[in-house]
């Protein structure tokens, strides 16, 4: 089998040697150039055309984040982001790398963890991005899609007629670009609670409702452990890192529970518990991820009278967790991205829709 071929970029020189040790320790993998820096990062991918590339996003000359958009836009790599997470500025260039198109991200090493955990970790997740297909620029792409839409005499797949409380939201790999895309063409008076829940590691999910919140005009936050479903109308609520976000009694809880799927926040936790609590009052959504978390929780929320989307595989980033919801007959509709937020549009808010 042939190795995957990495490009290594990265600024400092004691993590890039860290990095180049462990990725020449795997015979799966072939170091074929490093770069210090953003402009030099496009070059060498444009030039060696490797199979996955390692980003920094704090680089000199081009920043990871400019370098990633520009990669993606002309010559689309996999991409692991591999950032710190402290600093809050570059939290938000890991989000925004995110949504233009970069698959995954991974915290640098500290040096405090377990003998070989950190690149064990890496390697496993290095290996996953690499055998990711990226086509083209997930933000060209999803703007071509809205072109297309908003020429559509109509919108296909259009919800039963019925009455909603709610809709519930659930992505993971590539995510992040998705969700922003159906925030921003949900119209201004569609007024149902969106609760989300968006499979990002812990350290990298510190700000991200913070950030989400600027990229539509619709309010983003993570709730507080007992908060009504009525306070949440027309806002989105996220489920926090590292807890569950479950609706029980018309109120938000958050819990600790075993993770499912190795996840916490978990899709299906969520789903589960709306099917639980609203029933055919919801609608929800599976979008992009690796994995099957969600699958499960779609098809419950249907079997109780929910309408239930999954995203169709040409738009999907990875073809993982909505693949698997199809798979179960969990999905009333199949739809690209670019139809999705139209779609929810049609949904009907319930007379008193969010309260208790």
């Amino acid at each position: 089998m042939a190795r995957k071929r990495v490009l290594l970029v990265e600024d400092s020189l004691t993590v890039r040697g860290r990095l180049r040790d462990v990725l020449e320790s795997d015979p799966e993998l072939e170091l074929v150039a490093e770069a210090a820096d953003g402009k030099r990062a496009i070059e060498l991918c444009q030039e060696l055309r490797p199979d996955v590339v390692t980003m920094d996003m704090m680089l000199p000359v081009m920043s990871g984040l400019a370098a990633t958009e520009y990669i993606m836009a002309h010559f689309p790599t996999p991409i692991l982001i591999v950032s710190a997470s402290l600093n809050r500025g570059e939290l938000v260039k890991t989000y925004e790398a995110l949504a233009a198109g970069a698959v995954d991200v991974l915290e640098k090493p500290r040096g405090d963890e377990p003998d070989g955990s950190w690149e064990r970790r890496f390697l496993q997740t290095l290996k996953l991005v690499s055998r990711i297909r990226v086509i083209t620029h997930p933000r060209a792409r999803l703007r071509q899609l809205a072109a297309s839409m908003s020429e559509a005499p109509a919108v296909e797949g259009a919800p039963p007629i019925g009455s909603y409380a709610l809709v519930a939201i659930g992505a993971s790999t590539g995510g992040p670009g998705a969700i922003v895309e159906v925030l921003r063409a949900l119209p201004s008076d569609f007024r149902l609670p969106v609760l989300f829940v968006l499979h990002i590691g812990a350290p990298f999910g510190a700000a991200f409702a913070d950030w989400l919140d600027t990229q539509s005009a619709r309010r983003v936050a993570y709730p507080a452990d007992g908060d009504l479903l009525s306070s949440a109308v027309g806002r989105v609520v996220m489920a926090p890192p590292d807890r569950h976000l479950v609706l029980q009694g018309g109120r938000f809880r958050l819990t600790r529970d075993p993770e499912r799927h190795s996840c916490r926040p978990s899709v299906d936790v969520l789903f589960e518990s709306i099917a639980r609590d609203q029933g055919s009052a919801a609608a929800a959504c599976l979008l992009t991820g690796m994995g099957r978390d969600g699958a499960s929780g779609l098809l419950a929320l249907r079997n109780a009278g929910a309408f239930t989307i999954a995203q169709d595989e040409a738009t999907c980033v990875v073809y993982g967790m909505p693949r698997e919801a199809a798979l179960l007959n969990a999905a009333d509709r199949i739809l690209p991205l670019g139809q999705i937020a139209p779609v929810l549009a049609k949904l009907t808010a319930r007379p008193g829709a969010g309260r208790s």
